[in-house]
């Protein structure tokens, strides 16, 4: 299962490289922009909840889902020592089932990217669109084609320090980017454990996304180059798409 390893030193990975403040303030943002009511919240893929934590300050009501149950240890830990009420729930986002409606929903950090089937994209976008309130907004954001297949793609990374080293494989075929991670981690003997994973992203092409988006019958509101305000060009390596119903 991806992230099962992974989940334990998640944070140490990958937080010098991401700012959840950051990504978290451009959503508050877009909200404001589109005078959301901050009612109901939902986080699809939520990981460890670093970003999640940071808009549900603004909400009422919090829901974080993922398919990882160790994910969702470490998030609901974060949850509870910053003194949100959050319900966290194990789910197949592509499968998403609350019973409720939400004025935003987030997936982000390329968790869309990890989607590789047609249909599972199709069942995704298209559950999303029902959990959405009427007057609610669809953000997230995906890795796109030209970071999966040429900044990524056949590429081979390590990162070193004292109580992590990895290696990091990659290979691009067919619009998957297939990523194999190598760790050695420190335990509390001094030794390194071994271990590895094994990652599945897709690099989907703008159009794409947006026609599957029409048939689901979401509106682009506004697309961006990452979390800033810049418009999306050839070589931008994240897109930033924000929806309604």
């Amino acid at each position: 299962m991806a992230y099962k390893e992974f989940a334990n030193i998640y944070d140490e990975l990958i937080y010098e490289d991401i700012n959840y403040e950051k990504v978290a303030e451009k959503i508050i943002e877009l909200c404001n922009e589109n005078n959301l009511y901050f009612e109901d919240y939902l986080d699809l893929a939520c990981g460890t909840g670093n970003v999640a934590i940071n808009v549900a300050k603004f909400f009422k009501n919090i829901y974080a889902v993922d398919l990882s149950n160790d994910m969702l240890n470490i998030a609901f830990d974060k949850f509870k020592r910053n003194k949100i009420k959050a319900k966290v729930i194990c789910q197949d986002m592509c499968e998403l089932n609350l019973n409720k409606k939400f004025d935003l929903i987030t997936s982000v950090l390329d968790s869309t990217n990890y989607i590789t089937e047609d249909e599972e994209l199709f069942s995704y976008f298209s559950n999303v669109y029902e959990h959405l309130k009427d007057n609610g907004l669809f953000i997230f954001d995906v890795n796109s084609y030209y970071k999966l297949s040429t900044v990524l793609g056949n590429n081979i990374y390590t990162y070193s320090s004292e109580e992590i080293f990895y290696t990091w494989e990659n290979s691009f075929e067919e619009d998957i980017l297939n990523m194999f991670l190598t760790f050695f981690v420190r335990n509390e003997t001094g030794l390194y454990e071994k271990f590895e994973e094994e990652h599945f992203e897709r690099a989907y092409t703008e159009h794409y996304i947006e026609q599957i988006l029409k048939e689901c019958k979401f509106k682009v509101l506004s697309k961006f180059e990452g979390y800033s305000n810049n418009e999306v060009k050839e070589n931008s390596e994240r897109i930033l798409y924000v929806l309604s119903k």
